[in-house]
């Protein structure tokens, strides 16, 4: 699906196969140390929020970054392959702090495992989801909430197999509610505050990097799972709603919140939300999923019909996923869609206008919220409730990087950081929907351009078109 109009032909010839097929560098045989890479001639923001470098340059070589800055003060290397990314902004890889990489967006969760035949063919569908967080920019992310084969495709994403971000785990969740539409593998179901805490235990054993609670959980649960979770440095993500779930949260020192505020509820109480703020609670309200995607696909159905998932699906599972969004509207998952919406206008603004500390998830593959679009519309949606276009920038990169632990090497664009960068066309800081306009996306040193490209590539580079796997 590459558009060669935008491309060197002689890059191409004879390269599109392996990078398509094989998701692998193209040249095989390169020598192991390659010459340094040079960004130059585009706007820079570095994951902070301050201003800009209009006329930025940028070198990494071996997967980090070595000199950035204005024009006048790097000196590029000799030797280094320079590439004009003019008229293009340059900005640190998003970090996804909510998805779910065992699904695609289809309209019907019931319908989707049914068809999956519950977990059998989910190394089918999770390359498809890491693929297009790639290529929308998704240079890390956490999961939240899948059964232990997702370290299977973590493996061959680690091994050069597949494209798609570093991602981080949380593994099955824990709940005591039993939640009949998911296999059994998604979920581990306890008893009491004892069980609760051995759980969490084996959960980080067998590979979480952190943990995720559900529904249904006394106080003690909470406590119980914080306490182990913590007793071997690992943080807990709570998905709340309820302001008694929220509550106890506090209560038991829950590091993160996922979905609060994330508008299909009434707005919160001013005082269990300037707890939150004063606290420090990290927030990732997901407000994106269901109230703005909703009516963005009601305006421009078309959407769902991207020449890039026919591309990266094979025909079974694309027919599938076509045929789950027919009267979408009717589909339970937005069964409250109308009243979420209205009640979106004031709840969905009022942590960030509380001051609170906000990142930034997507929930996808929710339905009708596909990887490839999903963070960029969550950003924008945050941006419709009251942040700038550089204040969710910085969440989603910086602020991200710190929830999680890793702001000593990504999130932000730094001399010894890694290569993780996204490079759009045009300017997100007049129109953060810019972010939707991918050209290339660099992940420890690799880049990857998108189909139709705004930017001439290089003989190392990989490609988007084409099949997942």
């Amino acid at each position: 699906m590459i558009n060669t109009t935008h491309l060197h032909r002689g890059v191409i010839s004879g390269l599109m196969f392996a990078a398509t097929v094989l998701c692998l560098p193209v040249l095989a045989d390169e020598p192991s140390s390659s010459p340094p890479i040079a960004f130059v001639g585009g706007q820079l923001l570095d994951g902070y929020e301050a201003p800009a470098i209009p006329d930025g340059v940028i070198v990494f070589e071996e997967g980090v970054i070595t000199q950035l800055g204005p024009k006048e003060e790097v000196d590029i290397p000799l030797g280094a392959e320079i590439i004009d990314i003019g008229g293009h902004t340059i900005l640190p890889g998003l970090i996804d702090n909510h998805v779910h990489v065992d699904l695609i967006g289809h309209g019907s969760y019931e319908r989707y495992y049914e068809f999956l035949g519950g977990t059998e063919r989910l190394l089918d569908v999770m390359p498809i989801a890491a693929k297009q967080m790639l290529r929308a920019g998704v240079t890390t992310a956490l999961d939240l909430g899948a059964p232990f084969e997702i370290l299977t495709l973590r493996e061959r994403i680690e091994g050069g197999l597949i494209p798609g971000p570093e991602l981080l785990i949380s593994g099955p969740w824990i709940t005591r509610v039993q939640y009949d539409t998911i296999p059994d593998s998604y979920e581990v179901v306890i008893t009491s505050p004892q069980e609760a805490a051995q759980k969490t235990l084996e959960l980080i054993d067998r590979g979480s990097d952190v943990i995720k609670t559900w529904e249904g959980l006394t106080q003690e649960d909470y406590i119980a799972v914080v306490t182990a979770a913590h007793s071997r440095g690992i943080k807990v993500h709570a998905h709340l709603y309820a302001p008694r779930a929220i509550e106890m949260a506090i209560n038991a020192g829950v590091d993160v919140f996922q979905h609060v505020g994330s508008a299909g509820n009434p707005p919160y109480d001013e005082t269990l939300i300037n707890t939150i703020a004063h606290r420090e609670i990290p927030i990732v309200q997901t407000i994106s999923h269901r109230v703005w995607v909703y009516p963005s696909t009601q305006a421009f159905p078309s959407r769902l019909s991207r020449a890039e998932y026919r591309a990266d699906m094979p025909d079974d599972i694309y027919k599938e996923f076509m045929a789950s969004f027919e009267n979408f509207h009717q589909l339970p998952y937005f069964r409250n869609a109308a009243t979420q919406i209205r009640n979106s206008t004031q709840s969905a603004g009022q942590f960030i206008r509380a001051g609170a500390r906000i990142g930034v998830g997507t929930d996808a593959a929710s339905p009708l919220n596909m990887h490839l679009e999903a963070m960029w519309r969550e950003m924008s949606a945050l941006v419709d409730s009251g942040m700038t276009p550089l204040q969710v920038i910085s969440a989603a990169t910086k602020t991200n990087a710190e929830i999680l632990g890793l702001f000593g090497d990504r999130g932000s664009l730094e001399v010894g950081k890694r290569a993780d960068m996204l490079i759009v066309e045009g300017n997100p800081l007049e129109d953060i929907n810019t972010l939707g306009n991918v050209a290339v996306v660099v992940k420890q040193g690799e880049l990857w351009f998108t189909e139709g490209s705004t930017v001439a590539p290089v003989t190392r580079a990989n490609f988007f078109g084409g099949g997942s796997r």
